[in-house]
């Protein structure tokens, strides 16, 4: 008959160990088995129940069902104990197996407004025509672009009969002489420049002579 010793019988639960410690029996799980070695241990877990949302009860054991699950290019989430696979952004296919890139659209480009910036200069005015910019000068402007300008500045760009009104050259007479006056308009240099003078005359049938426009000119002078 075997002599009693502190293990025997055994003092331990089920799946538990025992080892002799100062004359005393100590109980302890086998190893991968949890719970109180003195009324008996158990695998970690059974079910996956017995482990948190985020694990799988893998061989009696809460582990991350995750690894070697998905395919290439693919995210793995455990959601209720289960894995779950999703390819990565930009690629497309069977998360399980593989996740290809997906097809890059080509870029088309808008076209660009061809009048932004002008490049008519200034006093033009720009229209795209056919993606193209067609260039104009602005109303009352003459040439052509990028060398829009006034009809006139000074009064010398205009002919003999005309004025520069407004940078355009128009006719000096209406509303300067009064009733039974003609008016004519005449150019007179004066420094190296011609200045417009009106000339009312008190009858139609009589004409400017020389001598008026001589006295004007010194009276300028």
């Amino acid at each position: 008959m075997e002599r009693p010793t502190p293990c025997v019988p055994s003092p331990c639960g089920a799946n538990a160990d025992c080892r002799e410690q100062n004359g005393a029996g100590s109980c302890s799980c086998l190893q991968d088995y949890v719970g109180n070695p003195y009324e008996g241990c158990r695998p970690e877990c059974v079910l996956n129940t017995d482990c948190a949302s985020n694990r799988a009860c893998i061989r009696n054991k809460c582990q991350d069902p995750c690894p070697g699950t998905c395919g290439q290019n693919a995210d793995c989430q455990v959601v209720n104990h289960l894995p779950s696979c999703t390819c990565i952004p930009g690629y497309t296919g069977d998360p399980f197996r593989y996740c290809n890139l997906l097809p890059r659209e080509p870029v088309v480009s808008e076209p660009g407004d061809p009048c932004i910036p002008s490049p008519c200069g200034p006093n033009s005015q720009c229209r795209q025509v056919n993606e193209q910019a067609v260039c104009s000068c602005l109303p009352t402007f003459i040439g052509s672009p990028p060398g829009c300008r006034p009809e006139c500045v000074v009064s010398s760009e205009c002919p003999l009969n005309r004025a520069c009104v407004n940078q355009k050259c128009a006719d000096p007479c209406p509303g300067t002489c009064g009733i039974n006056a003609r008016c004519e308009p005449h150019h007179l240099r004066l420094h190296r420049q011609y200045i417009p003078i009106l000339v009312c005359h008190l009858h139609v049938e009589q004409t400017l002579n020389a001598e008026i426009l001589e006295a004007l000119h010194h009276a300028l002078v």
